[in-house]
């Protein structure tokens, strides 16, 4: 009975009560017209006129629920006093399920609620009343109680004992109200199946959108500070040496940081949900230009195209470039300085991304060693899962290191 009494301590309960109370209070002006068909049977018994105005009531009030402010009413007061959390409702979206019976959750709530309203005013004032009238003759003088014609005669130090029980009666009956309540509101008012899918969809296409936005702050800026680091480093190694070469350097910083500042840009648009432009595009046809960068940061490339790449477009096209330039900043930031050689081959079938490169110690000039978050590859074989295509990446013999990608034709779309 403690247990039953702690949670009333709780503001919780208090207004879990009075939501109750109140959801009684308020179905009062309907009582008037659910009565009007008990008056025009007067040859009915009075047990049928009861059960009448009982179900006339009931329809009323569940009518009143299938308005779609009411159930917003609802959804905002029953999060505040029942400390539920309840979202919103969709607006816009009227709630359809399975044989339409979604659009009724919100009367069969509001029934229940004027239901268990009434059942517990009614079932704890009257204990209430009981526990403060009996022992009011404590004198040695008897106190009655009646209750549906049943008569209880309560005397001594008995009445004490009714009385307290009778008041903790009454605080289990207040519990119990808003147990059962809190219970039912996220069932009854809290999003319909319809509702839950929008969310989960609305949801799914946010993850992605984020998802994506990682892909692209990864690939753009990840490649740009990558390059830069090293040109930065040969530039001031041949600053004094050749400054042919470490203007030539200093120019590919520029270049290359002008393009990943394109995608940051964009990218802060979107998080910031403005009305940002047409996202920066990087295809097969940027190619040469990834290359000349790789080659003004030191490295050696050997690219090895074949097929018709300019046929190769679209989805497919994008997915390539970012492949490679993936591919090709991992060769330059954990590669042994050789060559990396970088085949293209374009078929009916599909397109072919190969990246080989040694391992080992760095020779070449800039850092030995880049911070990474290993999120490189994990991201490269969920976007070519993605595109239906073929992953592989790991050792090839003892010295070198392979990417090899297939993307199926289908992609392109």
């Amino acid at each position: 009975m403690i247990r039953g009494i702690r949670p009333l301590l709780r503001g919780s309960t208090y207004a879990g009560v009075l939501f109750a109370y109140c959801g009684a209070l308020a179905s009062l002006p309907l009582l008037p017209f659910a009565l009007l068909p008990a008056l025009s049977w007067r040859s009915a018994s009075e047990s049928v006129q009861f059960v009448l105005v009982l179900l006339v009531w009931a329809v009323l009030v569940g009518v009143v629920g299938l308005a779609r402010p009411v159930r917003r009413a609802l959804v905002v007061s029953a999060r505040r006093l029942l400390r539920v959390p309840l979202p919103n409702p969709v607006a816009g979206r009227r709630p359809s399920g399975s044989l339409g019976l979604d659009r009724w959750r919100t009367p069969l709530w509001l029934v229940l609620h004027v239901a268990v309203g009434w059942t517990g005013a009614l079932a704890s004032g009257v204990l209430f009343i009981m526990g403060l009238s009996l022992p009011g003759n404590w004198l040695g003088a008897e106190a009655r109680a009646s209750l549906f014609g049943t008569s209880v005669r309560v005397s001594g130090g008995w009445s004490w004992v009714v009385a307290a029980v009778c008041i903790l009666l009454a605080v289990a009956i207040c519990v119990l109200v808003t147990k059962t309540l809190r219970w039912a509101a996220p069932r009854l008012l809290g999003p319909s199946a319809a509702e839950r899918l929008a969310l989960a969809a609305e949801r799914e296409q946010l993850l992605a959108e984020r998802n994506r936005i990682a892909h692209e702050l990864h690939d753009s800026i990840g490649h740009t500070l990558t390059a830069a680091t090293i040109q930065a480093a040969v530039a001031g190694e041949a600053l004094s040496a050749d400054p042919a070469t470490a203007r030539a350097a200093m120019r590919s910083i520029e270049e290359s940081t002008r393009a990943a500042l394109e995608d940051l840009d964009y990218v802060l648009g979107v998080l910031r949900e403005e009305q940002s432009g047409t996202a920066p595009t990087r295809t097969l046809a940027d190619l040469p230009e990834l290359l000349d960068r790789l080659r003004h940061a030191g490295a050696v490339v050997e690219p090895e195209l074949s097929g018709d790449l300019a046929q190769v477009q679209g989805t497919l096209s994008r997915a390539a470039y970012r492949i490679l330039q993936e591919g090709l900043t991992n060769a330059l930031r954990h590669g042994a300085g050789g060559p990396i050689v970088a085949r293209v081959a374009a078929g009916p079938d599909g397109l072919e991304l190969t990246v080989v490169n040694r391992t080992g110690a760095r020779t070449g000039p800039g850092p030995e060693a880049f911070p990474t978050s290993g999120h490189g590859l994990p991201g490269l074989a969920e976007r070519v899962r993605l595109l239906h295509g073929e992953f592989q990446a790991g050792p090839d013999g003892t010295q070198h290191w392979r990417l090899a990608v297939r993307l199926p034709a289908r992609a392109s779309a």
